[in-house]
């Protein structure tokens, strides 16, 4: 309708060129969301569970199949480089198959016939889910709740971010066909939507990914309304390199990648570096050199581009603030990788990526997720001291140990607060489908990814007969507590 509200986005290669528009969900259009899905999810969890992994796999399908012009969208709204976009949608087709192909053994009923008795453990479905899903990673980001939360037998409700809508908006439309209608939507719009959602009666999960500012105002409705979420609120994570790292020219590479893909905002990038002291000055000239490698900051369209914009202007200028503090305060910074010649970094929402040395631990940059191309590297001269130094913080979602020997990183990694520790990589490289993925302290609670991914879309019911109370067990007196046998 002409009177409804849109959401337009701008390119933030070429901040000037209009992408295109979402209509904002009218008051009334989430009411009659989770009314719709509420009758689709009873008859949704009712299905077999390999009915439901089946549609899944065609939502695979039909995600591949639009994949090429989605990765295009992407790469203009977000700014995410196009190779970066296609391996995300790859990525989520391959999602979707993996919760086809696990859950119906998952979500089987678990059942003990013994001495005790009989136990039955049933996984039941809340019904109507609603997720918040954010710009930097809006494909992936939206199928890790999709695909368990339909796979467990429930409606799913999902309101993309505003900086990234388009290219997600088109794929729910599409794979919402494979699907039983009413189970599927998309509902656009800002915090008012956002809050209709999560705190709308016929909503029992809520699943969110974003910021910390959003996901207090998420968890205090959500709280609010006793129903249940699951949170990932980001990170602030620290590579260590241990003293017998090897700083090869393949290990460089990949170190990078991991701070710098997607320009750096990544909850689980690489967001500062340790190395022993005597280490320092050679891993910043192995760095520099791979940055040399493998940056290429332009245009997100341009073929060759790994780093492209950040994804809009008040990102650039909290970033611009960052870069300004930290050298009044003694850093010194090296610019990192080559600028694409047909790129006008004037154009767009551009920050040079940068490795940012003689710093303190209390200088911003370092303190907080700093979410952009920056790379802070400090050096360290006692494992115990760096320990200290990189569970300093509220923050708790990913950290890597970088050593030749994997038993010693293994060891160093158990005494890391992060709710995910890689070894010898980071970020995207060190992910797996069957390693449940989340943060602790304040980097959220629940996990994404694996079985425990999908258990976080169901309730466990229990049925239980007590031996005591079978023929011939013996009885109990009233009242008392069952005493193992």
């Amino acid at each position: 309708m002409a009177d409804q509200e849109l959401i337009e986005r701008h390119n933030p290669s070429r901040a000037r060129e209009s992408v295109g528009t979402v209509p904002v969900a009218r008051e009334g259009d989430v009411g009659q969301a989770v009314a719709a899905a509420g009758s689709a999810a009873r008859i949704w969890a009712a299905e077999p569970a390999e009915v439901r992994a089946e549609a899944l796999r065609a939502a695979a399908t039909e995600l591949e199949r639009r994949s090429a012009d989605a990765a295009v969208l992407l790469a203009r709204e977000s700014g995410k480089p196009l190779a970066d976009g296609r391996g995300e949608l790859a990525f989520s087709a391959a999602v979707l198959r993996w919760y086809a192909d696990a859950a119906p053994s998952l979500l089987a009923d678990h059942e003990v016939d013994d001495g005790q008795g009989r136990l039955v453990v049933r996984r039941r479905p809340y019904g109507t889910v609603a997720a918040l899903t954010p710009w930097n990673a809006p494909v992936v980001l939206t199928v890790l709740k999709l695909a368990p939360a339909l796979a467990a037998g429930n409606a799913l409700l999902v309101k993309p971010s505003p900086l990234a809508p388009l290219a997600l908006d088109g794929l729910l439309r599409n794979m919402a066909g494979c699907f039983p209608p009413g189970l599927l939507h998309t509902l656009h719009g800002h915090e008012s939507t956002a809050a209709a959602l999560v705190g709308h009666p016929g909503v029992f999960k809520v699943a969110f990914t974003g910021g910390e500012r959003a996901g207090r105002a998420v968890g205090a409705l959500a709280a609010a309304a006793l129903t249940p979420t699951t949170m990932e609120l980001g990170g602030n994570d620290p590579a260590i390199l241990l003293d017998d790292a090897a700083l090869t020219d393949e290990a460089m590479d990949r170190l990078v990648m991991a701070c710098l893909a997607t320009a750096g905002q990544v909850c689980m990038a690489v967001k500062r570096v340790y190395v022993p002291r005597r280490a320092h000055d050679r891993f910043t000239a192995a760095f520099t050199a791979a940055a040399d490698r493998v940056v290429r900051l332009g245009d997100a369209l341009h073929p060759g581009v790994t780093v492209g914009p950040v994804v809009n202007a008040a990102a650039a200028a909290r970033l611009t603030a960052l870069i300004d503090d930290a050298l009044r305060r003694g850093a010194r910074a090296t610019p990192l990788g080559t600028v694409c010649p047909d790129t006008d970094v004037s154009a767009g929402h551009f920050v040079a990526p940068l490795l940012l040395t003689c710093l303190g631990d209390d200088v911003p940059v370092v303190r907080e997720e700093q979410f952009g191309p920056l790379v802070p590297v400090l050096p360290y001269d006692r494992e115990d001291e760096v320990v200290d130094r990189a569970n300093a913080g509220e923050l708790g979602l990913g950290a890597s140990v970088w050593s030749a020997d994997e038993d010693r990183a293994f060891a160093f990694a158990a005494r890391l607060d992060a709710g995910f520790c890689f070894v010898n990589t980071h970020n995207r490289t060190g992910m797996s489908l069957r390693a449940p993925f989340g943060g602790v302290k304040r980097s959220g609670h629940g996990r994404e990814y694996g079985a425990e991914g999908l258990a976080e879309y169901t309730q466990s019911c229990v049925v239980h007969a007590p031996a005591a109370f079978r023929p011939g067990g013996g009885g109990m007196a009233p009242g008392a507590y069952p005493v193992p046998g």
